[in-house]
């Protein structure tokens, strides 16, 4: 869901005569977005009646206050009038500063923020106090910024660099994987530095808290449950010696997909997967064998899950016992159990798929997003626990083939 700036952003775009197209590009919104909050179609009523989002109407910043005769207002009425016009005389300036720059004001940097903060001062005749509420920045660092406008920025290549990383990781790392990633570029520089760097340019990686209840996989006790020889401690000397498993879900304007994986906990690395449009008994079946396919030769592996149906059936029993694996089963109804790959889908969903805007993305499109960053989750991601590599990397440093 967008916030609220986002959408005020957009109506105020829509009415200074913006196409659809160029308000959704400026506020990072989609364009059916922007045409339903045009509308009037609105997240909440609420919306519509009270708070920042109650702009004054077409040409409300030009009116003048109401006569006193003809609608009288106490002084809190008028207050709260005079307020709204400054608000909405604010949110015009904002609109005609970033108009050239393509930048959403949630993206916004302290220092730009000073930056906007003295033109709007300039142009609005606004007390600083209301100036910094609206860009919603402490005196403390207004004053700090301030100071410093006038000064050249000896981080400045640094700190595009950074913004850049930023999203190129989809905006979801921490200063600390930004700062691995610029020794990786022979850039010596403190965390410190980045997380400074990034604290200024407001650069704050999203992470999605709320559990939302998806589908359960549980059919019963179709067959006997294998003893939980994990016993929640997932960790591995060794490649293929403990992989966990599970399906989760992911839903998109298009429809619902599925993933499978196979994770190995050796160095998280997913050994297999299979994406589809329903959990079934293949799909499930499908990524075990493609972790079966780049096995070692004589690895004795212990394969983890809960007690989903797919793993009671016939065929992943017989899949397991063919390739001799050792199953071992959770606890009904404890996700702690299987941690671990609940934990592997967690970051994925965080870096993959929350925050995103999948209007308009088949799941044919969707799947083959999901697949390339699968792959790229193997050769790619670099992890702070394997030493700031990737895993393929950190097999490739051990001798092990990835």
């Amino acid at each position: 869901m967008y916030d609220r700036d986002t959408i005020e952003l957009a109506l105020l775009a829509l009415e200074e005569g913006m196409t659809q197209v160029e308000a959704a590009e400026l506020c990072g919104a989609s364009r059916g977005a922007v045409q339903r909050w045009g509308r009037g179609l609105l997240p909440h009523a609420r919306w519509r009646a009270s708070g920042s989002a109650a702009r004054p109407p077409r040409g409300a910043a030009r009116m003048a206050p109401p006569d006193a005769e003809e609608d009288p207002l106490d002084e809190a009425e008028r207050a709260a009038y005079e307020a709204a016009m400054n608000e909405n005389m604010l949110l015009r300036a904002v609109l005609d500063d970033l108009k050239g720059a393509g930048s959403h004001p949630g993206s916004i940097s302290n220092r730009r923020k000073c930056e906007l903060g003295e033109r709007l001062r300039a142009a609005t005749g606004l007390p600083l106090r209301e100036i910094t509420a609206f860009l919603r920045i402490s005196r403390s660092s207004y004053e700090y910024h301030r100071a410093r406008l006038g000064r050249p920025d000896k981080y400045a290549g640094l700190r595009a660099r950074v913004r850049e990383l930023f999203d190129e990781g989809s905006r979801a790392w921490g200063y600390r994987t930004i700062w691995a990633r610029l020794r990786r570029e022979d850039v010596r520089v403190s965390e410190k530095v980045v997380r400074r760097l990034m604290r200024e340019e407001g650069l704050s990686a999203a992470y999605n808290r709320r559990r939302r209840r998806g589908w359960s996989s549980y059919e019963g006790e179709v067959s006997a449950a294998p003893p939980n020889l994990v016993a929640r401690d997932f960790s591995a000397a060794a490649p293929d010696e403990l992989w966990v498993t599970d399906i989760t879900e992911f839903r998109i304007p298009a429809g619902k997909a599925y993933l499978s994986a196979v994770v190995d906990c050796f160095d998280g690395r997913p050994a297999g997967w299979r994406i589809g449009a329903s959990p079934t008994a293949d799909l499930a079946n499908g990524s075990l064998e493609d972790a079966l396919a780049g096995r070692r030769p004589g690895a004795r592996t212990v394969v983890h899950s809960d007690r989903g149906g797919h793993y009671r059936w016939p065929g992943w029993i017989a899949l397991c016992e063919g390739a001799g694996l050792v199953r071992s089963m959770s606890a009904k109804g404890c996700s702690p159990d299987n941690a671990a790959c609940e934990g592997f889908f967690g970051r994925l969903k965080n870096e993959f798929f929350h925050y995103r805007d999948w209007e308009g993305v088949s799941l044919a499109e969707f799947s083959g997003r999901l697949d390339a960053y699968l792959r790229y989750y193997c050769s790619g991601r670099i992890k702070r626990s394997l030493g700031w590599l990737s895993p393929d990397e950190y097999r490739a440093s051990l001798g092990y083939a990835a």
